[in-house]
């Protein structure tokens, strides 16, 4: 039996993994998602880091997930808590000193953006739509769940702050990304994580909340790569 640790991206809530816990759980894993401090404006990426070391505990075979802004947080886990697989999903990768607010002119990601719509032959809209960018392939009884749980605050610190490690760590680290995520898009990823990381990026179906729009697609690929990198057996 393997752990999944579950890490959210911005707004830092657990609920955004409920549908793909029960999935991990089915295939005899034990899934933890991860409640981060995101309304604490004193918490930042340090902050972030205890709590999912805390919800670690004293467990081992861990698989640790990240998503979206949970890049930032997840590689500090690895060096404080022996992590068997690192897992960075539709993530933010950062660069030493970087902060990561910064992270998005350094990257392009705007442009990026931009050209990802031109592409599909969508407008871009004058202000940010979190149901054009986030929620076009989300089922409408979970996009309608999500949205009544109103805005989940999310504080600038994290944003703020150059990210502290030197190097990425030793961790073994895969990539993955949803081909239709319309915030990261594709292209894009492979050019930031092939830049920062030298790694390859694998693809799946899905956009940028993959877990909420294909859990069990989510959870195959989840076990691929569990299976790849540390075999059938994890202690």
């Amino acid at each position: 039996m393997a752990t999944y640790v579950l890490v959210p991206g911005a707004g830092g809530g657990a609920w955004y993994w409920h549908l793909l816990v029960p999935e991990l759980q089915a295939r005899g894993h034990e899934a933890i998602a991860v409640d981060l401090p995101a309304a604490d404006e004193s918490a930042g990426l340090t902050e972030y880091a205890d709590t999912v070391v805390e919800a670690i505990g004293d467990r081992t075979g861990i698989i640790l997930v990240a998503q979206s802004m949970g890049g930032l947080t997840a590689p500090l886990v690895c060096t404080r808590v022996p992590v068997a697989l690192l897992v960075l999903l539709n993530a933010m990768v950062p660069a030493p000193g970087e902060t990561g607010g910064e992270w998005w002119t350094n990257t392009g990601q705007a442009e990026a953006m931009a050209e990802q719509a031109a592409r599909e032959g969508r407008p871009m809209p004058a202000e940010f739509d979190p149901e054009v960018t986030f929620f076009h392939d989300v089922p409408p009884e979970v996009t309608s769940e999500m949205l009544g749980r109103g805005e989940q605050p999310q504080s600038q610190k994290p944003f703020e702050e150059p990210w502290p490690l030197d190097s990425w760590p030793d961790t073994p680290t895969v990539f993955l990304q949803g081909r239709d995520d319309r915030l990261f898009p594709l292209p894009f990823q492979r050019r930031v994580v092939r830049e920062r990381l030298n790694i390859p990026v694998d693809e799946l179906p899905g956009g940028h909340l993959v877990a909420l729009s294909r859990p069990k697609e989510l959870a195959d690929r989840l076990e691929e790569h569990r299976i790849r990198n540390i075999g059938s057996n994890v202690s």
